[in-house]
């Protein structure tokens, strides 16, 4: 969709990860004149649309996310077939969608700014906020429909007008979402869909015409994107990679701890940047931890997501089993110790799945507790004591997320004061946030202004400060 139009481009086929012999549909895909074309059709509406009122915003916005409750079911399912999520997960991430509308909705009536006497005899200040311009958003597609609405939600709530470019693997979502928003009435321009490769587009959204960068997915991607984003002095935000730690320790509830845990390391397959990936356990309580983790494990039904009694649907695609694949093996050539999983096991029909893996005996220099392996992959850490695991939870490029299991109020605090991270679970899994609430990390995880909840309006929006005499 271009400046209101649906344009036509070259096709490529959408894969169901759960059935390969299931083609979704055939989905467009723009090139490099077209996204300018986009940039140019944004450009132009943004004078118009940046002068709306909030309640026109705020009713457009409304609409969409009523629409995507409404459809529930439908989107549900699209949802498991295109990407792999199960039922229950699917329906989880298109009721967040949905609230997310709606909950900016709100927001595009709240864009608050201070007036104040100057220190100066005769004089007034005023703050006030703007929105950027043009915003090309780039999501990727482990999330197909929730994190392109924490990101538009927003971007349209303050007046900006956008370029959306979904993960090429997952169009369905993107498509589906741009014709709610179409439905709803947003005027032409303000919305554009460009569908494709990031390594056709990407040059293009990240250069002149944009304003500002919004990209969530690899780290080496949002290196680059950051290093050209300079070049043009376009503003950017950054969510990537990360390697989270769950710290358990001796006087953890340990039947709640498994299942923390494997909801962490093997919920959305493991595909999800908030993932347990690393699970660092007290010794007085590795060997027990470790067993009641391989039992939690068995009660994991991997299948086709959009079976009732599936519990874990398969990767995205061949690419990543393959790279999930390999480092069940580097991580076997290093020495760990499979405790269970490590296959990919055959079903009724031809898809891309892969058992739950749990490593135990690892060692902290080990190649599977330094990358991200992005699927339902698991290493367990023995150390002597909490000053060793906090230490060891730090020990790493990335600072998105850190859970800790305990049953001591003091350790809970102490963690949450020292882990060097942007998010601090207790208790709760590392993976799953509230819609309402800042979500970002540090490090090698994150760049620039926190997005989702009342924080999203420091990335969408200019300050600007005012004077006036009296």
């Amino acid at each position: 969709m271009i400046g209101g139009r649906w344009v036509a481009g070259t096709s490529a086929a959408n894969i169901n990860p759960s059935d390969t012999n299931d083609v979704i549909g055939d989905y467009a895909q723009a090139d490099e004149d077209q996204a300018r074309l986009a940039i140019e059709a944004a450009r132009d509406a943004f004078p118009g649309w940046s002068r709306t009122s909030p309640q026109q915003r705020a009713d457009l916005l409304d609409q969409v996310g009523s629409e995507i409750l409404l459809r529930r079911d439908e989107l549900t399912n699209l949802l498991a077939r295109e990407e792999g999520k199960t039922r229950a997960e699917a329906t989880g991430e298109v009721t967040r969608a949905g609230q997310i509308f709606k909950f900016f909705a709100g927001e595009a009536m709240r864009i608050a700014g201070d007036s104040m006497g100057s220190v100066r005899p005769g004089i007034e200040v005023q703050v006030t906020r703007e929105p950027v311009g043009v915003v090309s958003l780039i999501t990727p597609w482990n999330f197909p429909i929730a994190i392109p609405a924490w990101k538009i939600a927003p971007a349209l709530a303050f007046g900006n007008c956008v370029i959306f470019k979904p993960a090429d693997l997952v169009p369905g979502c993107a498509w589906a979402l741009a014709e709610m928003l179409d439905r709803a009435g947003c005027p032409a321009g303000v919305f554009n869909l460009v569908m494709g490769r990031g390594r056709v587009l990407g040059d293009v959204l990240v250069g002149p015409g944009v304003d500002a960068v919004s990209f969530t997915g690899s780290t080496g991607v949002g290196a680059s994107i950051h290093a050209r984003a300079a070049q043009h002095n376009i503003r950017v935000q950054l969510e990537m990679g990360g390697k989270n730690p769950l710290v358990i320790l001796n006087d953890a509830d340990l039947d709640l701890a498994a299942r923390i845990a494997c909801e962490g390391a093997f919920g959305a397959t493991g595909q999800r940047c908030t993932a347990s990936s690393r699970l660092i356990v007290e010794a007085g309580v590795h060997d027990a931890f470790v067993a009641r983790m391989s039992e939690e494990m068995g009660h994991i039904v991997v299948g086709d997501a959009r079976a009732a009694d599936t519990t874990m649907g398969p990767v995205v695609d061949g690419r990543q089993l393959e790279q999930d694949l390999e480092f069940v093996h580097h991580a076997q050539v290093e020495g760990a110790r499979l405790v269970c999983g490590g296959t990919s096991p055959t079903r009724e029909s031809p898809g891309y799945y892969l058992a739950p893996t749990l490593f135990s005996e690892t060692t902290h220099d080990m190649r599977i507790n330094r990358e991200e392996v992005f699927g339902p992959v698991a290493s367990i850490l023995r150390v002597e004591d909490y000053d060793e695991a906090l230490a060891m939870a730090n020990d790493t490029p990335f600072g998105l997320c850190a859970g800790i299991c305990t049953t001591s109020l003091g350790r809970a605090m102490d963690f949450r004061r020292n882990a060097q991270v942007g998010m601090v679970m207790v208790n709760v899994p590392t993976a799953g946030v509230d819609y309402h609430v800042p979500f970002g990390g540090r490090k090698a995880s994150s760049h620039g202004p926190r997005e989702q909840g009342r924080a999203a309006v420091d990335f969408y929006t200019n300050m600007k400060t005012s004077y006036f005499g009296c």
